[in-house]
Parts: C-alpha cells; structure tokens; sequence
C-alpha cells in the first residue's frame, strides 16, 4: 500500500508539473499576442485618426482656385472603438477651434488692410488741398482718379455676396474708396476751367457706371456659379487693379485730346518704364532723396496685409495683384535701405557747398561795400 501511494503521489506530482508547464506555456503565448494586439489596435486607431484628418482638410481643385475647406463633421468610423465618442469630440473641438482661428486672423488681416488702405486712398488729399487753394487744376490729370474709381467698382462687385462669398471687407474698403474718388473728381470738376476737359471727365464717369452696371448684370445673368462669377470678376479685377497702379504715369503722356486713349492703351509700357527709368535714377545717382519712403512702406504693408488675407483661404484674383504690388515695394525698399546713406552724404555735401557759396558771396558782398577798397586816390 505504501508502495502504491508513493507512485500514486509521484503521478499527480508529475501530472501537476505537466499540468503548470502548460498553463505557464499558454500565459507566454498570451503574453507574446498582447504585443501583436496593441500594434493592430493602433493601426485601427491611426486609420481612423487619418480619416479623421483626411475630412478635416479638404482640397478642391475647381476653375482653376485652389481652396482649402474645414469640414466640421467627421465621416462615420470604419472601426468600432471604446475611444470613439472620445476622439469623435476632440477631432470636432479641433475643428470648430482652427476654423474660428482662421476666421480670425482673417478678419484682423482685412481690418488691417482696410485701415492702410483708406491711408493710401487719402494721399492725394495734399494735392486737392493745393487746388482749392489756388482754385484751379493747373496741370493735375484726373486719369488716376478715374482709374482707382473703375478698380474700386469693381472689386465691390467682387466682393458681392452672390459673387464672392465672405468678402464684406473687399467690399468695405473698396466702397468706401469709390466715395473718396468721387469726391476727388467732384472738386477736379468744380476747379477745372477748361469746359472740354469736364465734359471729357464726366463722359468717362458716365461710361464706366454703364460698364460696371453691365458686367454685374452679365455675370449674374450667364454665370450661375459663384465659383464662375468669381473668376470672370476677378479677371476683370486685376486689370484694373494694373491700371491703377499705373496711373500716375499717365502724367507722361502730353495733355491733349488723346490722353486718356493713350493713357489706356499704353499704361503697361509706363508702367514698366517708369520703374525702370525710376530704378536707373536711383542707381546712377545713388541718391534716394526724391523717392518716398512712406509711401513706398505703406504700399509695402497694404500688399503683405492683403496677401495674406488671400491665402485664408487661397484668393488668387486677390493674391496675384497684391503679391505684386507687395514686390514692387520691397524692392524700392531694398534701394532705399542700400542708397540711404549715400543719399545723406550727398545732402551733406550739398548743405556745405551751399554754405560756402553763401559765405563766397558775403566776402564779396563786403569787399564792394568797403569804402575804403571803392575810394579813388585824388
């Protein structure tokens, strides 16, 4: 009996060491597919996250404009998860937070816009200031204030909402610049004595509303998209918005019967050779006196502040005239930042010759009224 309760004992000893072998054999076999499940987890959960992603930041690509769209509401997951209402709200509070973020910057963007530019607007106050005084235009053509009042129509019919969506403050800054340049041509008309030239200025007036009236009810009528309307607006647009930036030029023009056809015709060419020849000045004087640099910084400032308010989000009928313009700034400014000190040499040198030819001219002066020099010997 003793014998058999030995073996016995040995057996269950034996059967309970194969017994735990097996039991600790199948915990590192569960142990070795808690890795492997943790990485399909993730996976699963890194594949909802690119959905997510994915729906958050949508491109489009239609007629041309790029446009970048904040969908606030996520597609449904492909994956059950215990984390869905979890990241389902997060990727929604993400959402609505970068939307009301762009919004915002946008918004301070085109305030800022709106604030230099009706500076840049007011700038040809001085010169009205200057005709009233003297009651009289004198040789001031009214070619820009025509051209800035078309580019300011315009671009308030841009910014229509059944045009342009969210553009109030397009429409702000350029309505309140077509009263500004009404106002200007109002006085160049009460001040210009020359009966011709009125009647020549409010002829062209006349023909730009009728313009502008019919583009709008064109656009409306033909394009039924705002994406279409969009486009052909703003095509328009910046060619007046070239124009615009070259009508100072037009003062290079001979004052005739033909100034503002030629003006029209040829305001690209003096567009480009007006900066050439302004460029070429600067650079063989050396000498930045006569270039303005607020003007210059202000232009600056107007185009980076409207560039960016065309990227939030992607504007290239705003983005294209005003990155150039933008250009064209910061590169007077790079001229006057290279030639600025040369340029106080050169005033310096020119105060002391001006002084010494005042001081040539008192020694003369003085010998002439030297009686003494001036007596005859009897």
């Amino acid at each position: 009996m003793l014998s058999e309760s030995v073996e016995l004992s040995a057996e269950l000893k034996h059967f309970g060491f194969l017994h735990v072998m097996q039991v600790t054999t199948s915990f590192r076999y569960i142990n070795s597919l808690i890795p492997l499940c943790l990485c399909i987890y993730m996976c699963v959960q890194t594949h909802w996250c690119l959905i997510q992603i994915y729906s958050l930041l949508k491109i489009s690509y239609s007629f041309g404009t790029l446009s970048l769209s904040l969908s606030l509401s996520p597609p449904p997951p492909r994956f059950s998860s215990p984390f869905f209402p979890l990241l389902s709200f997060i990727s929604l509070f993400l959402s609505a937070m970068v939307s009301h973020l762009v919004t915002t910057i946008r918004n301070v963007v085109g305030i800022t816009g709106n604030v230099i530019s009706l500076f840049l607007f007011l700038s040809p106050v001085p010169t009205f200031i200057r005709i009233w005084k003297k009651g009289s235009v004198e040789q001031f053509s009214p070619a820009p204030y025509l051209a800035t009042l078309i580019n300011c129509m315009v671009w308030v019919v841009y910014g229509l909402p059944m045009v342009h969506p969210n553009s109030t403050l397009v429409v702000t800054i350029n309505g309140t610049g077509t009263a500004i340049e009404i106002v200007y041509l109002t006085l160049f008309l009460i001040y210009c004595h020359d009966k011709k030239k009125r009647v020549k200025v409010m002829l062209i007036v006349l023909v730009e509303i009728i313009f502008i009236a019919g583009v709008t009810a064109l656009v409306l009528i033909i394009a039924h998209t705002t994406q279409r309307r969009s486009m052909v607006v703003g095509i328009i647009a910046i060619l007046f918005n070239i124009m615009m930036y070259a009508a100072p030029l037009s003062v290079m023009v001979s004052i005739n019967g033909n100034l503002y056809i030629d003006y029209l015709l040829n305001q690209f060419y003096y567009m480009m050779t007006m900066m050439i020849m302004m460029q070429k000045l600067v650079i063989t004087t050396k000498s930045v006196e006569y270039m303005p640099f607020f003007l210059s910084l202000a232009s600056f400032a107007n185009g980076v502040a409207w560039t960016t308010y065309a990227f939030l989000p992607f504007d290239p009928f705003i983005a294209v005239p005003n990155g150039l313009g933008t250009l064209f700034s910061l590169a007077q400014l790079l001229l006057y930042a290279t030639y600025y000190k040369s340029t106080k040499r050169i005033i310096a040198a020119r105060q002391e010759a001006k002084m010494e030819m005042h001081l040539s001219e008192v020694v003369v002066n003085g010998d002439n009224k030297d009686p003494k020099k001036n007596s005859t010997a009897p």
